[in-house]
């Protein structure tokens, strides 16, 4: 059972407002973000699958109940409302792994007022923390040249539950693996790790630890090589045990992890060629960055695995995504009537109604741009010119003539069940590098990044500007 009490507070005293007001109102909330995370160009969508899970048992129990009884705050039949409380709404989402952009729905809530305020905090806190890790995830894994990247961030995680988080948000980033083993099992993530260097100093010599665990892990054997001199000792007495398995038909590895990553690793690959293990692969870690491997790779450093703890599980310098969860739409007699929340800054000003995103693809399979239109608009046609206003709902526009359009949002729960087959994690994983191709590199480039287009259609600016001009009205 995921406990109803993970959330704000306010939720519950809002939510009894809305019970004493006998107020079930159909409502429409979307969580968009506002800005790119790591001042990236792209983010990647992290956390949908846990998220429907949890909105499946999402309940109070006799103890939440008992709790909140406490706190004088709650009427006892607003408490007997929610000991029977369940999410019984709907919810349209983009899949998990897209590659997403500010201002644009990543999912839509279709419940009444009370269960769509009550699941607030758990779709942010949910969604927010997945999609940071994934983002990073995705930024070390282009700057490795889609290496293999090995997440090693458990014991640097906020706690078991940010670190099993972080292990699946960084595999749907592309992380081949994780050191974390509940999350291997729990999420079907490879499971990957080396020895320490308290192996190393627990023999008497630091060739007899690296023989010991050649001899118990013949095919997986890769030595820490810096406890002692990664270059006087480590390296050569990696060399003396690793042409023992070498002989025996088998691959072996060393792992740095301090000192110059750049000239250490130059060395030891030296040392392993001079001795015949040109087979003999080099692991690196030791706080590891996107920006620091982007420089590794480019100056040519023969690194064939990348180890990446702490700033990636953590988000490093950035400390949360902007993920935030608005209303769109409520009922109004007997129809959903958009709504629009304003402000002295216009790109915090929503965009009303109930919408579905659309992908617009060039003839080589390229995007072109992301573009929000009313749910009752016909959809852009492919091979037909589209309008693309600025979401700002300013005078910027431009036309685009798409060879494909793709829909974002499909239905994935209703009545509170999911209604849809959640695609397997290693299959999110592994359409990962064709869904960030499609987008030209200067949107994904570390430094200054092209800003990718996401518009609003004519009629969706027209609805924006109509409550814009009512607004200032009623200011006067």
């Amino acid at each position: 059972m995921q406990s109803a009490l993970f959330t704000d507070f306010y939720e519950l005293t809002m939510a009894q407002g809305y019970w004493k007001a006998s107020d079930r109102r159909r409502s429409v909330f979307d969580m968009f973000f506002r800005r790119q995370p790591f001042g990236g160009g792209y983010a990647i969508l992290s956390g949908v699958e846990p998220l429907l899970q949890s909105l499946e048992d999402f309940r109070f129990d006799s103890e939440d109940i008992a709790y909140l009884s406490t706190l004088g705050m709650f009427e006892k039949g607003f408490l007997d409302y929610l000991a029977g409380f369940r999410f019984r709404g709907s919810v349209w989402a983009m899949a998990e792994g897209s590659v997403i952009f500010p201002q644009e729905p990543l999912l839509r809530i279709n419940a009444d007022l009370i269960e769509a305020q009550i699941i607030e905090g758990l779709v942010l806190n949910t969604v927010n923390f997945q999609s940071l890790v994934a983002t990073k995830a995705a930024r070390v894994w282009r700057s490795s040249n889609y290496g293999h990247v090995m997440e090693f961030g458990l014991r640097r995680a906020q706690g078991q539950d940010g670190a099993d988080s972080a292990s699946r948000a960084a595999y749907v980033g592309g992380a081949e693996s994780t050191s974390n083993a509940l999350a291997g099992k729990r999420y079907g993530i490879p499971v990957a790790g080396t020895m320490a260097h308290s192996w190393v100093m627990t023999f008497p010599s630091e060739l007899e630890a690296f023989e010991a665990y050649a001899s118990i892990y013949p095919d997986k054997s890769v030595f820490l090589i810096d406890t002692y001199d990664s270059l006087d000792s480590g390296v050569k007495n990696a060399i003396i045990a690793g042409k023992k398995l070498m002989a025996q038909g088998r691959r072996f590895g060393v792992r740095l992890d301090s000192g110059d990553i750049d000239y250490l690793s130059r060395e030891v690959r030296k040392a392993l060629d001079a001795a015949g293990l040109k087979d003999a692969f080099v692991v690196v870690s030791n706080e590891l960055d996107e920006h620091i491997i982007e420089q590794l790779v480019a100056g040519g450093c023969p690194v064939d695995s990348w180890g990446v703890g702490t700033n990636l599980v953590t988000g490093g310098n950035e400390a949360a995504f902007t993920g935030v969860y608005k209303l769109a739409a409520v009922e109004r007699g007997s129809r959903l009537m958009p709504t629009m929340k304003f402000s002295d800054n216009p790109e915090k000003s929503t965009n009303p109604g109930v919408k579905q995103s659309y992908r617009l693809f060039g003839e080589k399979g390229e995007a072109l741009a992301d573009y929000l239109a009313l749910e009752d608009e016909a959809p852009p046609a492919a091979g037909s010119n589209v309008v693309l206003h600025h979401p700002s709902g300013d005078w910027r526009e431009a036309t685009v003539r798409p060879a494909r359009v793709e829909p974002l949002l499909a239905k994935v729960m209703d009545s509170g069940r999911i209604c849809t087959e959640l695609p397997p994690l290693a299959t999110v994983r592994g359409g990962l590098r064709d869904r960030l191709s499609a987008f030209d590199s200067t949107y994904l480039r570390l430094l200054n990044p092209h800003v990718y287009k996401v518009s609003i259609s004519t009629k969706l600016r027209k609805l924006k500007l109509g409550f814009i001009e009512e607004h200032v009205k009623e200011a006067r």
